[in-house]
């Protein structure tokens, strides 16, 4: 595959989302043209989405929170039997406040709201957020939807600062999904993973954010790994609950209770 340049550009599908893109681009502060752009902002009927441009580019990448992948785990996904549920400490009348502080397209902070909690995201990268917003703001359209986006709380910019200068009530627990410097390619054909790594980058803040979230979290934090990478430079967790392809690591500081 060659190789795409990371500029960016907003583009419009149609003639009458053209009005919408320019005000995307002047709120991302991103071109309407660019020929050399490796990525382009789309604006069209199905809300925002990013494509990667070039031959063999995998398909656009949104946030869908009614219908797809989310309409089935919601459906099927096991509800507090899922790991991630038993993670975050999901039991019978406990559903815990969460703060995800790294939200990406807000799959596992979907998961969580649809089992009853309180979630509030943080999602640095202005584009992902960007999709984000669109996205909860799409879902708020479908009456069996709405009710869950609506415990979806949505936050802009850098976690470890945010939770640094965090006011009011500390979250119960702190959520962290960092990206992992993988440079293994098979460890990248998820096209959200393609289009990502070139944005985002790994998170190698990764230490400073579990720091910052066991300062904040009053009951517990939570970090999803991959399955065999090591564990995040810091304290220890007390243990960690073990999937195929994916463990959560966690560190305790006091019980949940109903």
């Amino acid at each position: 595959m060659e190789e795409q340049g990371t500029g960016i550009r907003v583009e419009a599908l149609s003639a009458e989302f053209e009005g919408r893109a320019a005000a995307w681009a002047e709120r991302l502060g991103l071109p309407l043209q660019d020929e050399a752009a490796g990525f382009a902002v789309q604006v069209g009927v199905d809300g925002l989405q990013i494509q990667q441009l070039g031959p063999q580019a995998p398909g656009p990448v949104r946030v869908d929170f009614v219908e797809g992948q989310a309409a089935h785990r919601r459906q099927f996904g096991g509800g507090t039997g899922q790991m991630i549920a038993k993670a975050v400490g999901v039991a019978q009348g406990v559903r815990p406040q969460v703060l995800d502080a790294t939200a990406g397209l807000g799959k596992d902070a979907f998961v969580l709201a649809s089992l009853g909690c309180q979630m509030t995201l943080i999602e640095r990268q202005p584009l992902i957020a960007a999709l984000l917003e669109d996205g909860l703001a799409r879902a708020q359209a479908d009456e069996e939807v709405a009710p869950i986006v609506g415990r979806m709380r949505l936050l802009n910019g850098n976690a470890i600062e945010r939770m640094r200068a965090w006011e009011g009530e500390a979250p119960q627990v702190i959520y962290l999904d960092p990206m992992f410097p993988h440079r293994d390619k098979s460890a990248l054909v998820k096209k959200e993973m393609r289009v990502f790594r070139p944005l985002v980058g790994d998170d190698l803040d990764a230490p400073a954010l579990l720091e910052a979230a066991l300062a904040l979290a009053s009951h517990r934090v939570v970090v999803k790994r991959p399955r065999k990478a090591p564990i995040i430079d810091g304290p220890k967790p007390s243990h960690s609950l073990q999937g195929k392809s994916s463990r959560y690591d966690i560190y305790p500081k006091k019980a949940l209770k109903a």
